[in-house]
C-alpha cells in the first residue's frame, strides 16, 4: 500500500496522535525511527501501522503487512522533529494494573513532572539500575509524548510504569513499603545512606519539589551530597545518582 498525500484522512487520523488528547482516548502513540520501531516491535509491543520511506522500505521486512510505503512529506506531518525520520509507526501503548506494584522491592515514584525529556530519560536509568516500577503521581507529562518516546530510547516498554491521581490509591498499594522522601534539605546523606525492601523512592518536581502531602507520608529522607557551588542537579540526574546508589551498590 501507498499514501503520498498529506490530506490523506488515515494520515491525518494518525498524525493526531502528537496530541495528548488523541492518545489518551484511543491508547495509541508513535514510534519515530527505526530503532525505536524494532526493539518495540522486538519486545512484543502490538504495532497497527508502518509508514516508512521508499527508499528505506526493506528495512521494515521484519512485518510486511503492516507497512505502508510513503514520503518525507507524510513523515514530516506524522513527526514531532524538525527533519522527518525513516519511518514513523502507530503502536499501542503498555497497560499496567496497580497490583502488579504490590510485590515490588524497588520502585520510584515522580510527582508532578513536566519535563517529558527528563522523564525518558529516568526511565532509561530505572531500567539500568534496576528499578522495578515507577509510579507518575499527581499532574505529570504524558508518559507517551515523542520526546519521552525518544529519550527512553528503547526502554518505554522495559518497566512497569503507571499514573496515580490519588493519594488513597497509592497508599493502598505501598502503605508497607519504606518511602523515603528526597529532600534538598534533609540530614541523611546519600554516601551513607541505607534501607530496608520494599523501597518507594519519591522525587519531586523539578520547579516545585516533593509537595507536603508525600513528605508527611514518607518514612526517611535523603539528599546528594555535591559541591557547595552547586545549588541543585536537574532531575533527571538526582534520580540516577539515587538509584545507582541504592538500587545497585
Amino acid at each position: 500500500m501507498e499514501i503520498t498525500s498529506t490530506t490523506n484522512e488515515f494520515v491525518k487520523t494518525c498524525a493526531k496522535l502528537l496530541q495528548k488528547k488523541y492518545r489518551t482516548e484511543t491508547g495509541k502513540f508513535l514510534l519515530e525511527g527505526y530503532k525505536a520501531i524494532k526493539e518495540a516491535f522486538d519486545y512484543g509491543i502490538e504495532i497497527e501501522t508502518i509508514f516508512a520511506d521508499k527508499s528505506h522500505i526493506n528495512d521494515y521486512d521484519f512485518a510486511p503487512q503492516i507497512i505502508i510505503e510513503t514520503n518525507s512529506a507524510v513523515l514530516k506531518k506524522l513527526s514531532s522533529t524538525e527533519s522527518p525520520p525513516p519511518a514513523v509507526a502507530v503502536a499501542k501503548q503498555n497497560e499496567y494494573d496497580l497490583n502488579q506494584f504490590r510485590n515490588s522491592k524497588k520502585v520510584i515514584l515522580l510527582e508532578g513532572i513536566k519535563d517529558s525529556g527528563n522523564l525518558g530519560t529516568i526511565i532509561r536509568s530505572a531500567v539500568a539500575f534496576g528499578c522495578e516500577g515507577i509510579v507518575l503521581f499527581g499532574d505529570c507529562v504524558d508518559l507517551y509524548n515523542p520526546k519521552c518516546v525518544r529519550s527512553a530510547v528503547g526502554n518505554l516498554w522495559k518497566i512497569p510504569i503507571i499514573h496515580i491521581e490519588k493519594f488513597t490509591d497509592l497508599n493502598d498499594v505501598f502503605d508497607g513499603f519504606t518511602k523515603i522522601a528526597t529532600l534538598p534539605k534533609s540530614k541523611n546523606y546519600l554516601k551513607n545512606f541505607t534501607t530496608d525492601m520494599p523501597v518507594l523512592v519519591m522525587f519531586g518536581s523539578e520547579a516545585d519539589g516533593l509537595s507536603d502531602e508525600l513528605i508527611h507520608y514518607s518514612t526517611d529522607d535523603v539528599k546528594i551530597e555535591m559541591n557547595e557551588n552547586v545549588e541543585s542537579l536537574n532531575l533527571a540526574s538526582s534520580a540516577s545518582v539515587v538509584m545507582y546508589e541504592l538500587f545497585i551498590k
